[in-house]
């Protein structure tokens, strides 16, 4: 009897530390969630910045674009950073940077201090898309790391939607995004001001978690370390994981800096940290970002009026989701390197269609560019299952191995130059696909993107291992 009931107290009390750990987590993935929300409302800004600021198109461009090149920056400036003051410390301060762009943009006289506001909120998001993984990796056990990692995906889609039904409610109360709304400003204002809401929500949230206990060993601080693993996993298994992490930093415990991605036998970059550069690229250069920001654009030159466009973009993202969700499923079952090449399987054989299909275009009537009516289904349906591909795979995926995949002592070094590689190929990919379309036409582009989701399959199974199961002191470099 005595036996059963000290059975029942123990299974209740890892209940609750996993029920603590899955919110810790979630709290993170707030994170991503204002990734989402301020990448995506952008979108229905255009026509109030234009009037508002008399911006060229060059200028509304470099106003669109500019967060990028903040995210870019605060990608490896908060994996730097995140090694002195911590992951916990880094999200605290992009949920602030988050909450001064959305006050500051909305608020802006002038399209220099528009481009000023969003370069913040660059740096925010930058942050917390490679921070929010690395956190709920350094927190949760290896048997369910990554479907809580995974969820990161689902939330930078939940704040993209949100976002574009925030505009959408506020356009149509105002009659458009440059008509008058409360307080005797534009509609297009409030879109932005309503990122406040879910940054102020994020910033409270995050002074009631605990610090990253990875980061607290390698800052020598191990009682506090002790302390969040007890209220994380329970007295005996902290004290084992203690040891564990401890046993890891040994040989070298040393502050981190980037010189620690250097092998020390041979002075080249570590084959770990190519690895997570090759992640981070391939899974932009895929294309993606070009059905994400150019999805109305692209299905209006093939044929499609702005409203079936428009809806056509609603269907990818529900799909979207529903692929994340296939992700959360399978990651922690089948492993992350099955899904990365069944990805890039999948993205090779449909951008192939797609190419395929867009290869069959012509000009109409008017001179614009029309598909035959099963070409035209051809590539609607590839692009979708395309999209499908990626957001079971490589787009969740990617952010899970970067947050996991780096030894504790170069975690946040590693995560910053590959962070950087990834926005960095985002901000690529953006401002080349208009210049691929004139230049070599929808199929080349296509084309190309096709081409390298191949060469992402020789990458995977070549140099990609798996981490499914192992603690992250078990990561080799």
């Amino acid at each position: 009897m005595n036996s059963v009931l000290l059975d029942s107290a123990v299974g209740t009390k890892h209940a609750e530390n996993t029920r603590l750990i899955v919110q810790i987590s979630c709290v993170a993935t707030l994170g991503g969630f204002l990734f989402g929300f301020d990448s995506g409302v952008i979108n229905g800004t255009v026509d109030g910045l234009k009037q508002t600021f008399h911006s060229s198109s060059t200028g509304v461009g470099f106003e669109v674009a500019s967060m990028l090149l903040g995210c870019a920056l605060g990608a490896f400036f908060a994996g730097r950073v995140s090694d002195y003051w911590g992951r916990r410390s880094v999200l605290i301060i992009s949920s602030l940077l988050f909450l001064l762009s959305a006050l500051g943009a909305g608020a802006a006289a002038s399209s220099a201090f528009f481009i000023f506001a969003r370069i913040t909120g660059g740096f925010a998001v930058g942050a917390a898309s490679v921070i929010a993984p690395a956190y709920i990796a350094e927190v949760a056990p290896a048997r369910y790391r990554g479907r809580l990692a995974t969820v990161q995906q689902i939330a930078i889609i939940s704040g993209l939607f949100t976002a574009f039904l925030s505009n959408f409610l506020l356009a149509r109360a105002a009659g458009s995004s440059t008509g008058t709304l409360w307080l005797g400003q534009d509609a297009w204002r409030w879109m932005f001001w309503m990122q406040a809401l879910p940054s102020s929500l994020f910033f409270v949230s995050l002074l009631f978690i605990p610090e990253s206990p990875r980061f607290l060993v390698v800052r020598k601080r191990d009682v506090e370390a002790s302390a969040v693993l007890t209220r994380l996993y329970g007295e005996s298994e902290a004290r084992a994981k203690l040891a564990d992490i401890g046993a890891s930093l040994a040989q070298d415990r040393h502050r981190p800096r980037l010189s620690d991605l250097l092998d020390k036998a041979s002075g080249r970059v570590r084959p770990i940290v190519w690895v997570g550069i090759g992640l981070a690229t391939f899974q932009q250069l895929v294309g993606i970002n070009v059905v994400f920001y150019y999805g109305a654009v692209l299905w209006q030159a093939v044929g499609f009026s702005e409203a079936d466009a428009l809806l056509i973009n609603v269907f990818s993202g529900a799909l979207s989701i529903a692929a994340c969700l296939v992700a959360v499923m399978l990651i922690d079952k089948v492993g992350r390197k099955p899904l990365l090449w069944v990805g890039s399987v999948g993205m090779a054989v449909t951008l192939a269609l797609v190419t395929w299909a867009f290869s069959h275009a012509g000009l109409d009537a008017s001179g614009k560019l029309s598909l035959p009516p099963a070409m035209g289904t051809l590539a609607l349906v590839a692009a979708n299952a395309y999209v499908a591909f990626f957001n079971m795979s490589w787009g969740p995926v990617m952010w899970v191995m970067l947050g996991e995949m780096f030894p504790n002592q170069i975690r946040g070094s590693g995560l910053a130059v590959a962070g950087a590689a990834q926005w960095t190929s985002n901000f690529l990919i953006t401002v080349t696909f208009p210049v691929l379309l004139t230049s070599i036409g929808l199929a080349g582009a296509y084309g190309l993107y096709a081409a390298v989701a191949a060469l992402s399959i020789v990458f995977v199974l070549k140099c990609v291992h798996e981490t499914r199961g192992k603690e992250l002191e078990q990561m080799e470099g």
